[in-house]
């Protein structure tokens, strides 16, 4: 139950989603595959550049994966959980398999690095398994199992950042589109597998991307989701012979000035690495949201020791300060982990402590899960029993769920710009948009003079725990 709720905030992409682009004839292609997506916003950005890569190759999209002749999962393999929904959902796909001879499945992402041989010659669930970096080898992997053969790249690359692919907007609502802007990470978390899957961190060219923002802004999208697993960290060397870089406040100018039309977000932050020209270029532009997703994992300075978090309590607590005084509109959201590896009832006080200070708009709320190959589970033993692990995550979710509604509350009677993205989840007579802090905001439709894609000025009457209620005071006629 308290996966359950600590997990209730995650975007639905956490969830796993199939996903299909579909073509304006659908009997262009002889061949179909069918992908689902789990994990982080940079698995489904991924999902879209294979989708891409299929397609170039002869294969057509379907939502049906009984119809499908290639069946991909893209993985995550951030905690056991995940890896588990995947293993159980590949079971689901061997039993149709044994129904249609010839057809092929694989797995993508984080999980296909860390598990190839188990899940290819222990398990047999899959005929196909592929790195993050190993995309453009699908082609030749395909044509490998289709002979019989076990086909498996996972080799990481230094300099692989798909630039060149034109990602297929997979299921858009055709308003916000994800845009990957590196790969890879060097923070050595000793929580975390990322390192190992992913590689190290290499920088997209600057101009590339700025194409394909400025790309999407022209066929109608309204926001564009800068991705990477440290995007503060980004770093473009632009002209070799000039030592010209492109930094990553630079490359948050370049796109917010592509039209003040286009909103701008991105994700996700290392505290250690947002710095004060990133803090100073947000300030500076509009529509360049205010939102910060700034994790500080645990509140303790002896766990974040443990963690190789390279920051202080005292120096987080301080960026927080110099975020507010900045931006005091902007959001700020964090990721949390209880019972770390020697967490004491001190320690995880300390956490509590720290979200009491910070006032977190929303944070993402687990309990320590032991990924093998990480620094932590080589150093150190992973000794808080799990009810000890699920009474502390519990505690952390009701302080977050009571500083959620406090922030919440506070924006009643306040005014925002919300950008409409589609119908509410709950009735589809209301429209859902997100203001520039990120929060979700539902309002009437009304007569149907707005649509997805519309700006709105909107007042907020009413809150709950995750989402605000408002009135529609005024539309912004924009032409994109």
């Amino acid at each position: 139950m308290l996966d359950v709720v600590a997990e209730k905030a995650h975007d639905e992409a956490r969830q796993g989603e199939a996903f299909a682009p579909f073509a304006e004839d659908p009997n262009q292609y002889k061949k179909k595959f069918f992908i689902e997506s789990y994990g982080c916003a940079m698995n489904f950005a991924d999902s879209e550049i294979v989708a891409s890569i299929l397609n170039n190759d002869g294969f057509g999209a379907t939502r049906n994966c009984e119809e499908a002749d290639l069946i991909f999962l893209n993985t995550c393999s951030i905690r056991e959980k995940a890896e588990q929904t995947v293993r159980k959902r590949l079971t689901e796909f061997r039993k149709l398999k044994q129904a249609k001879p010839g057809m092929l499945v694989g797995v993508l992402g984080c999980m296909a690095e860390r598990l190839k041989a188990k899940l290819l010659e222990e398990e047999k669930l899959v005929d196909i398994v592929v790195g993050p970096d190993a995309y453009r080898s699908l082609p030749a992997l395909i044509e490998e199992a289709d002979g019989g053969q076990k086909a498996v790249n996972v080799l990481l690359s230094r300099d692989e950042t798909y630039a060149d692919i034109s990602p297929i907007r997979l299921n858009s609502n055709g308003v916000m589109a994800f845009v990957s802007i590196m790969r890879g990470c060097n923070n050595m978390c000793s929580f975390c597998v990322v390192p190992f899957t992913r590689g190290r961190e290499r920088s997209r060219d600057a101009a590339s991307i700025v194409a394909e923002c400025r790309d999407l802004f022209e066929r109608g999208y309204k926001e564009v989701t800068l991705l990477g697993q440290n995007v503060d960290s980004y770093y473009y060397t632009a002209d070799i012979s000039s030592n010209k870089v492109v930094t990553f406040a630079d490359l948050l100018e370049m796109v917010a000035l592509i039209s003040p039309d286009l909103r701008v977000r991105f994700s996700s932050s290392h505290p250690k690495d947002i710095t004060e020209d990133v803090l100073q270029m947000m300030a500076k532009h509009e529509n360049i949201c205010k939102c910060i997703h700034l994790p500080i994992q645990s509140g303790s300075n002896r766990v974040l020791q443990l963690m190789n978090r390279t920051y202080t309590r005292e120096w987080y607590k301080a960026k927080v300060d110099r975020i507010r005084e900045v931006m005091p509109d902007c959001a700020i959201t964090a990721d949390i982990i209880a019972g770390f590896c020697t967490e004491t009832e001190e320690d995880h006080q300390d956490t509590i402590e720290i979200m009491e200070y910070c006032k977190y708009d929303f944070a993402y709320m687990f309990y320590y899960s032991e990924r093998p190959g990480t620094l932590a589970a080589r150093r150190y033993e992973d000794d808080i029993p799990e009810d000890i692990k699920k009474r502390r995550l519990a505690e952390i979710v009701a302080v977050q769920r009571r500083l959620s509604e406090g922030a919440n509350a506070a924006d009643v009677g306040k005014i925002f710009k919300i950008l409409i993205e589609g119908d509410s989840k709950r009735s589809d007579k209301d429209w859902m948009g997100r203001n520039t802090q990120s929060k979700v905001v539902v309002v009437p439709k009304g007569e149907g003079q707005h649509k997805p894609g519309d700006y709105v000025i909107v007042k907020v009457v009413e809150s709950t725990g995750g989402t605000l209620i408002g009135q529609i005071i005024e539309s912004l006629k924009i032409e994109s």
